[in-house]
Protein backbone atom coordinates (compact mmCIF):
# COMPACT_ATOMS: atom_id res chain seq x y z
CA UNK A 1 0.00 0.00 0.00
CA UNK A 2 1.27 3.46 -0.87
CA UNK A 3 1.97 5.73 2.11
CA UNK A 4 2.17 9.51 1.86
CA UNK A 5 4.61 11.21 4.26
CA UNK A 6 2.88 13.26 6.92
CA UNK A 7 5.34 16.05 6.21
CA UNK A 8 4.18 16.41 2.59
CA UNK A 9 2.39 19.68 1.83
CA UNK A 10 -1.38 19.41 1.66
CA UNK A 11 -1.36 20.58 -1.96
CA UNK A 12 1.16 17.86 -2.91
CA UNK A 13 -0.91 15.21 -1.13
CA UNK A 14 -4.00 16.28 -3.05
CA UNK A 15 -2.19 16.12 -6.40
CA UNK A 16 -0.72 12.68 -5.60
CA UNK A 17 -4.02 11.21 -4.48
CA UNK A 18 -5.78 12.63 -7.54
CA UNK A 19 -3.12 11.12 -9.82
CA UNK A 20 -3.47 7.70 -8.18
CA UNK A 21 -7.26 7.86 -8.53
CA UNK A 22 -6.98 8.72 -12.22
CA UNK A 23 -4.51 5.91 -12.91
CA UNK A 24 -6.72 3.33 -11.21
CA UNK A 25 -9.83 4.70 -12.91
CA UNK A 26 -8.23 4.67 -16.36
CA UNK A 27 -7.00 1.10 -15.85
CA UNK A 28 -10.42 -0.10 -14.73
CA UNK A 29 -12.11 1.71 -17.60
CA UNK A 30 -9.70 0.24 -20.15
CA UNK A 31 -10.44 -3.27 -18.92
CA UNK A 32 -14.21 -2.90 -18.87
CA UNK A 33 -14.30 -1.01 -22.17
CA UNK A 34 -12.41 -3.82 -23.90
CA UNK A 35 -15.35 -6.19 -23.62
CA UNK A 36 -17.88 -3.40 -24.27
CA UNK A 37 -16.10 -2.53 -27.51
CA UNK A 38 -15.68 -6.16 -28.53
CA UNK A 39 -19.38 -6.83 -27.99
CA UNK A 40 -20.26 -4.28 -30.68
CA UNK A 41 -18.96 -6.78 -33.25
CA UNK A 42 -21.36 -9.37 -34.60
CA UNK A 43 -19.00 -12.35 -34.41
CA UNK A 44 -18.08 -11.69 -30.79
CA UNK A 45 -21.69 -11.16 -29.76
CA UNK A 46 -22.67 -14.36 -31.58
CA UNK A 47 -19.84 -16.29 -29.87
CA UNK A 48 -21.12 -15.20 -26.45
CA UNK A 49 -24.68 -16.16 -27.35
CA UNK A 50 -23.64 -19.59 -28.62
CA UNK A 51 -20.80 -20.51 -26.32
CA UNK A 52 -20.56 -18.57 -23.06
CA UNK A 53 -23.07 -20.60 -21.03
CA UNK A 54 -21.21 -23.78 -21.95
CA UNK A 55 -17.82 -22.27 -21.14
CA UNK A 56 -19.06 -21.06 -17.76
CA UNK A 57 -20.20 -24.61 -16.96
CA UNK A 58 -16.77 -25.98 -17.89
CA UNK A 59 -15.12 -23.42 -15.62
CA UNK A 60 -17.48 -24.09 -12.73
CA UNK A 61 -17.02 -27.86 -13.09
CA UNK A 62 -13.27 -27.29 -12.82
CA UNK A 63 -13.77 -25.18 -9.68
CA UNK A 64 -12.97 -21.91 -11.47
CA UNK A 65 -14.98 -18.74 -10.91
CA UNK A 66 -16.19 -17.34 -14.23
CA UNK A 67 -15.92 -13.79 -12.86
CA UNK A 68 -12.13 -13.60 -12.43
CA UNK A 69 -9.76 -16.25 -13.71
CA UNK A 70 -6.43 -16.54 -15.50
CA UNK A 71 -5.74 -18.46 -18.71
CA UNK A 72 -2.58 -20.23 -19.85
CA UNK A 73 -2.46 -21.63 -23.41
CA UNK A 74 0.18 -24.29 -24.03
CA UNK A 75 0.95 -24.93 -27.71
CA UNK A 76 2.44 -28.28 -28.77
CA UNK A 77 3.35 -28.18 -32.45
CA UNK A 78 4.22 -31.84 -33.04
CA UNK A 79 1.12 -33.06 -31.21
CA UNK A 80 -0.98 -30.33 -32.96
CA UNK A 81 -2.66 -29.51 -29.66
CA UNK A 82 -3.54 -26.45 -27.62
CA UNK A 83 -3.83 -27.21 -23.93
CA UNK A 84 -5.99 -24.71 -22.08
CA UNK A 85 -5.27 -24.24 -18.37
CA UNK A 86 -7.15 -21.92 -16.02
CA UNK A 87 -6.99 -20.89 -12.39
CA UNK A 88 -8.81 -18.61 -10.02
CA UNK A 89 -7.07 -15.29 -9.57
CA UNK A 90 -6.22 -16.11 -5.95
CA UNK A 91 -5.02 -19.68 -6.64
CA UNK A 92 -1.38 -20.68 -7.12
CA UNK A 93 -1.92 -23.68 -9.40
CA UNK A 94 -3.66 -24.13 -12.74
CA UNK A 95 -6.31 -26.68 -13.65
CA UNK A 96 -6.41 -28.35 -17.08
CA UNK A 97 -9.68 -27.21 -18.63
CA UNK A 98 -9.71 -28.64 -22.16
CA UNK A 99 -7.74 -29.20 -25.37
CA UNK A 100 -8.16 -27.91 -28.91
CA UNK A 101 -6.75 -29.52 -32.04
CA UNK A 102 -4.54 -27.40 -34.28
CA UNK A 103 -6.19 -28.07 -37.62
CA UNK A 104 -3.37 -26.99 -39.96
CA UNK A 105 0.34 -26.24 -39.63
CA UNK A 106 3.27 -24.79 -41.53
CA UNK A 107 7.03 -24.92 -41.24
CA UNK A 108 8.79 -27.50 -39.11
CA UNK A 109 9.81 -27.98 -35.51
CA UNK A 110 12.01 -25.14 -34.32
CA UNK A 111 11.60 -21.48 -33.39
CA UNK A 112 10.67 -18.63 -35.71
CA UNK A 113 13.80 -16.64 -36.46
CA UNK A 114 12.89 -14.37 -39.39
CA UNK A 115 9.98 -12.93 -41.32
CA UNK A 116 8.77 -15.23 -44.06
CA UNK A 117 10.26 -18.46 -42.70
CA UNK A 118 6.79 -20.00 -42.23
CA UNK A 119 7.63 -21.01 -38.69
CA UNK A 120 5.32 -20.96 -35.67
CA UNK A 121 7.17 -19.23 -32.79
CA UNK A 122 8.42 -21.20 -29.82
CA UNK A 123 8.84 -19.56 -26.45
CA UNK A 124 6.89 -17.66 -23.81
CA UNK A 125 4.35 -15.06 -24.89
CA UNK A 126 1.05 -13.37 -24.09
CA UNK A 127 -2.10 -12.53 -26.04
CA UNK A 128 -1.79 -8.82 -26.81
CA UNK A 129 -4.66 -8.15 -29.25
CA UNK A 130 -8.16 -9.44 -30.00
CA UNK A 131 -9.31 -9.08 -33.62
CA UNK A 132 -13.11 -9.39 -34.02
CA UNK A 133 -13.03 -8.78 -37.79
CA UNK A 134 -10.30 -11.21 -38.77
CA UNK A 135 -10.16 -12.78 -42.23
CA UNK A 136 -9.94 -16.01 -40.23
CA UNK A 137 -13.21 -15.47 -38.35
CA UNK A 138 -11.81 -14.40 -34.95
CA UNK A 139 -8.14 -14.09 -34.03
CA UNK A 140 -5.89 -13.35 -31.06
CA UNK A 141 -2.35 -12.08 -31.55
CA UNK A 142 0.60 -13.77 -29.87
CA UNK A 143 3.21 -11.27 -28.62
CA UNK A 144 5.93 -12.37 -31.05
CA UNK A 145 8.67 -11.18 -31.29
CA UNK A 146 9.61 -11.12 -27.63
CA UNK A 147 12.96 -10.26 -26.05
CA UNK A 148 14.43 -13.68 -26.79
CA UNK A 149 13.33 -13.60 -30.43
CA UNK A 150 14.83 -10.13 -30.85
CA UNK A 151 18.25 -11.33 -29.63
CA UNK A 152 18.31 -14.70 -31.41
CA UNK A 153 16.50 -13.86 -34.65
CA UNK A 154 17.43 -12.13 -37.90
CA UNK A 155 15.73 -8.91 -38.95
CA UNK A 156 13.15 -8.41 -40.21
CA UNK A 157 11.67 -10.65 -37.50
CA UNK A 158 8.08 -10.53 -38.77
CA UNK A 159 4.98 -10.49 -36.60
CA UNK A 160 1.19 -10.83 -36.67
CA UNK A 161 1.29 -14.39 -35.33
CA UNK A 162 -2.31 -15.27 -34.51
CA UNK A 163 -4.39 -18.00 -32.93
CA UNK A 164 -7.41 -17.99 -35.25
CA UNK A 165 -10.25 -19.84 -36.93
CA UNK A 166 -10.30 -21.20 -40.50
CA UNK A 167 -7.92 -24.09 -41.11
CA UNK A 168 -5.24 -22.35 -43.19
CA UNK A 169 -1.94 -20.94 -41.97
CA UNK A 170 1.53 -19.62 -42.70
CA UNK A 171 3.18 -19.42 -39.30
CA UNK A 172 -0.02 -19.01 -37.28
CA UNK A 173 -2.00 -21.38 -35.04
CA UNK A 174 -5.42 -22.22 -36.51
CA UNK A 175 -8.29 -24.04 -34.85
CA UNK A 176 -11.77 -24.29 -36.36
CA UNK A 177 -14.21 -21.38 -36.47
CA UNK A 178 -16.40 -23.22 -33.96
CA UNK A 179 -13.56 -23.66 -31.47
CA UNK A 180 -12.10 -20.16 -31.84
CA UNK A 181 -15.48 -18.84 -30.67
CA UNK A 182 -14.95 -20.67 -27.38
CA UNK A 183 -11.30 -19.83 -26.90
CA UNK A 184 -11.72 -16.19 -27.93
CA UNK A 185 -14.43 -15.41 -25.38
CA UNK A 186 -12.68 -17.46 -22.68
CA UNK A 187 -9.54 -15.36 -23.11
CA UNK A 188 -11.47 -12.11 -23.62
CA UNK A 189 -13.29 -12.53 -20.30
CA UNK A 190 -9.99 -13.05 -18.51
CA UNK A 191 -8.33 -10.09 -20.21
CA UNK A 192 -11.33 -7.82 -19.58
CA UNK A 193 -11.03 -8.67 -15.86
CA UNK A 194 -7.48 -7.31 -15.90
CA UNK A 195 -5.53 -10.55 -16.29
CA UNK A 196 -2.69 -11.43 -18.66
CA UNK A 197 -3.44 -14.33 -21.02
CA UNK A 198 -0.22 -16.34 -21.30
CA UNK A 199 0.94 -18.50 -24.20
CA UNK A 200 3.72 -21.08 -23.86
CA UNK A 201 4.68 -22.51 -27.27
CA UNK A 202 6.74 -25.71 -27.56
CA UNK A 203 7.94 -27.88 -30.44
CA UNK A 204 6.45 -30.91 -28.66
CA UNK A 205 6.06 -32.36 -25.18
CA UNK A 206 9.58 -31.75 -23.88
CA UNK A 207 10.16 -35.07 -22.17
CA UNK A 208 13.66 -36.50 -21.85
CA UNK A 209 12.67 -39.17 -24.39
CA UNK A 210 11.59 -36.60 -26.96
CA UNK A 211 14.71 -34.46 -26.45
CA UNK A 212 16.85 -37.55 -27.06
CA UNK A 213 14.95 -38.37 -30.27
CA UNK A 214 15.16 -34.79 -31.52
CA UNK A 215 18.90 -34.64 -30.83
CA UNK A 216 19.48 -37.09 -33.68
CA UNK A 217 17.83 -34.83 -36.26
CA UNK A 218 18.42 -31.21 -35.25
CA UNK A 219 21.55 -29.07 -34.77
CA UNK A 220 23.02 -28.43 -31.33
CA UNK A 221 21.92 -24.78 -31.37
CA UNK A 222 18.28 -25.83 -31.71
CA UNK A 223 18.60 -28.58 -29.10
CA UNK A 224 20.17 -26.13 -26.65
CA UNK A 225 17.26 -23.75 -27.23
CA UNK A 226 14.77 -26.56 -26.56
CA UNK A 227 16.61 -27.54 -23.39
CA UNK A 228 16.19 -23.94 -22.25
CA UNK A 229 12.44 -24.18 -22.99
CA UNK A 230 12.38 -27.51 -21.17
CA UNK A 231 13.33 -25.81 -17.90
CA UNK A 232 10.07 -23.85 -18.02
CA UNK A 233 8.16 -26.88 -19.29
CA UNK A 234 9.42 -29.03 -16.40
CA UNK A 235 8.59 -26.39 -13.78
CA UNK A 236 5.00 -26.28 -14.93
CA UNK A 237 4.71 -30.07 -15.23
CA UNK A 238 5.94 -30.41 -11.65
CA UNK A 239 4.10 -27.58 -9.94
CA UNK A 240 1.22 -26.66 -12.29
CA UNK A 241 2.20 -23.10 -11.44
CA UNK A 242 3.28 -20.42 -13.93
CA UNK A 243 6.76 -19.13 -13.19
CA UNK A 244 7.89 -15.61 -14.03
CA UNK A 245 9.97 -15.47 -17.23
CA UNK A 246 12.72 -13.04 -18.17
CA UNK A 247 15.41 -12.99 -20.87
CA UNK A 248 19.17 -12.74 -20.34
CA UNK A 249 21.72 -10.89 -22.49
CA UNK A 250 22.02 -13.85 -24.88
CA UNK A 251 18.29 -14.26 -25.37
CA UNK A 252 17.96 -17.28 -23.10
CA UNK A 253 14.92 -17.59 -20.87
CA UNK A 254 15.35 -17.30 -17.11
CA UNK A 255 12.66 -18.70 -14.80
CA UNK A 256 11.80 -17.75 -11.23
Amino acid sequence: MLSIPASAPKFSKKILLTSIFLLVSVGTYAQSSLKTTQMTYKRVKSAYTEKWDGMKKKLETAGISASNYEVLIRVFKQEKTLEIWTKNKIDKTYTHLLDYAICESSGELGPKRQEGDGQVPEGFYTIDLFNPTSNYYLSMRVSYPNGSDAKKGKRPLGGAIMIHGNCVTIGCIPITDDKIKELYILCLESKAAGNTVKVDSYPCKLTEENITKLSASFPKETIDFWKNLKTGYDLFEKNKSRYSVSVDSKGNYVFK
